[in-house]
């Protein structure tokens, strides 16, 4: 079988998603887009695997369906088909709702929507991994068209432009095109895209932080509590060299976000058993409190500066008890480094983003920051440049805490002037990265961009970790002599007298048709310092 190019793939799946465009927001339309990719993947992979069960060879999807066909109507065979493909996949997909046959009906225009919702139905009620998979699929909005007959097209013309690719066989892939078409809508959804995106650069530079000496490892489980999309945790399946072994941990608040990266684990062809996700709020309830608990790695980037209820009860809370405060209403940053944290492996690496406030800002934000370094807890500190994701334009910086470490020092890397201008954003290419991570792995001090700081230093600015205390970045401007500016002025004001008798020269030739335009006129003659006053009014 012929297998579309990742170029060819990007570009469907974006063609498809411009239908939509015009319609609604991007926050919107991509529970659309992301649900009918994620229903065709489905059933692409479902029709392929009947036709390897029942031996037969397939070109296409057609004829796949039409072996399916035959056999679901085969009151012999029907049964044990249907019990495999369960068993294997924990769902199968009635022939006539497959996305192939509806796109069949679609070119005859036999097409329903309530096909479609019934597909999206029979795959939620199927097993309690795909539960409400499909809830945010509203296909009888008005946004979709003003009547049944518009919504109807709509959806057809998005699912005649998706009937192009053929989604089985395409390994990561077509995983991979999910993410770019993510990734496409936190860019256009603006402030909305902090819930569910992190651009991939930061994802590379912290998932290959966490992951440094232990690309080997099997069994490496890696935790998100505040996972989104799932983007940051589908990461390490790049830069392990033991994809198949690792396991996923995610919690996420936002419903269509958590339905999101289930999505994704599944068109990343993560394995069911090594997915363990979760729908509800990180700091209100921990989870998980069963076995596993603690995990080699915690990647987040929760929402910055959120409010939390800051309750008192929270005191007992074995997350944030042994600090004796609790972060602030007003800013949650600290609730959520300090429940990662709490997850952390002893041997574990945990990356978290945050706003930098978290460096230097006092009171019970300051004590929390005191104990932590008192611990030793804090490896580093890496300042992000402005502008580089999609829900904010400030500054941000990467801490990178750990447990059980030898001494107390932190290393600071300001990487805040490593990028490159886009149209819209700043970008942390490759090279920026590398940078990073090879001044991270070394402990190298840099001037004016890395140092590794002692914990007395550290205790002698009173705990605070603004980068600019410990990373000198200030360029001294290049002095100039008095004489070479007076030279330069004198030569300015030459240049300006030059062009003032040049364009006096021009006005003296302009005429004025009124008294008050010829006084006007000569004001502005005067101004410009020529010799000579016109008098008089043209006519006269």
């Amino acid at each position: 079988m012929a297998k579309e190019s990742p170029k060819t793939i990007y570009q469907i799946l974006w063609n498809s998603a411009d239908i939509l465009r015009s319609k609604m927001d991007a926050s919107e339309y991509k529970n659309y887009m992301l649900g009918l990719i994620f229903y065709k993947y489905l059933s692409d992979n479902m029709l392929h695997h009947a036709a390897e069960l029942l031996e037969e060879d397939v070109t296409d999807l057609d004829e796949a369906l039409e072996v399916y066909k035959t056999a679901y109507n085969d009151l012999d065979v029907k049964q044990d088909l249907i019990d495999e493909l369960n068993f294997d996949f924990s769902y199968s997909i009635d022939p006539e709702l497959t996305f192939t046959a509806l796109v069949q009906k679609v070119f005859k225009g036999k097409f329903q929507l309530e096909d479609l919702a019934q597909g999206f139905r029979d795959v939620e009620q199927s097993s309690d991994l795909f539960e409400n998979l499909f809830e945010d699929i509203d296909l009888y909005s008005k946004k979709l068209g003003a009547s049944a007959q518009k919504q109807n097209q709509t959806i057809s013309a998005v699912m005649k432009e998706l009937s192009t690719l053929d989604m089985a066989y395409q390994g990561d892939v077509l995983g991979d095109a999910y993410e770019y078409l993510i990734g496409q809508f936190a860019s256009d959804s603006g402030k909305k895209a902090g819930e569910f995106y992190t651009p991939q650069a930061v994802s590379k530079l912290m998932t290959q932080i966490v992951l440094q000496g232990k690309e080997d490892q099997k069994g490496f489980s890696v935790y998100d509590p505040t996972m989104g999309s799932g983007s940051l945790l589908l990461n390490v399946k790049k830069y392990t060299n033991e994809p198949g072994t690792v396991n996923y941990f995610g919690q996420e608040l936002n419903t269509s976000t958590y339905n999101l990266a289930r999505m994704n684990m599944f068109l990343h062809k993560v394995d069911v058993a090594n997915q363990h996700l979760h729908n509800a709020d990180t700091l209100d309830a921990d989870w998980p409190t069963e076995e596993p608990t603690n995990f080699d790695a915690v990647l987040m980037n929760p929402p910055y500066s959120a409010k939390w209820s800051a309750d008192k009860g929270f005191l007992d809370d074995p997350r944030f008890s042994m600090y004796g405060v609790v972060a602030p209403k007003s800013k949650a940053d600290f609730a959520f480094l300090l429940h990662g944290y709490y997850h952390l492996k002893d041997s574990g690496v945990m990356a978290i983003v945050l706003p930098h406030g978290v460096l230097f800002r006092g009171g019970a934000e300051g004590k929390i920051r005191q104990s932590l370094l008192e611990n030793g807890a804090i490896d580093a500190v890496i300042g992000l440049p402005a502008n580089i994701f999609f829900n904010t334009s400030i500054p941000t910086t990467v801490i990178i805490l750990k447990k059980n470490r030898e001494n107390k020092d932190v290393l600071f890397i300001d990487a805040s002037n490593d990028f490159t201008k886009a149209k819209n954003q700043n970008i942390l290419k490759d090279s920026h990265i590398d940078k990073i991570l090879k001044v991270y792995k070394n402990r190298e001090e840099v001037d004016k961009y890395s140092y590794d700081a002692s914990y007395e230093e550290i205790i002698e600015n009173d705990y605070n970790l603004n980068i600019p205390r410990y990373v000198d970045t200030f360029e001294e401007e290049e002095s100039l002599s008095l004489s070479e500016i007076a030279g330069e002025l004198i030569e300015t004001q030459e240049k300006i007298r030059e062009i003032n008798e040049e364009l006096a020269k021009t006005v003296q030739n302009l005429t004025a048709s009124t008294e008050e335009s010829n006084l006007e006129l000569n004001q502005f003659i005067n101004l410009l310092g020529a010799s000579e006053v016109r008098g008089g009014v043209n006519g006269d």
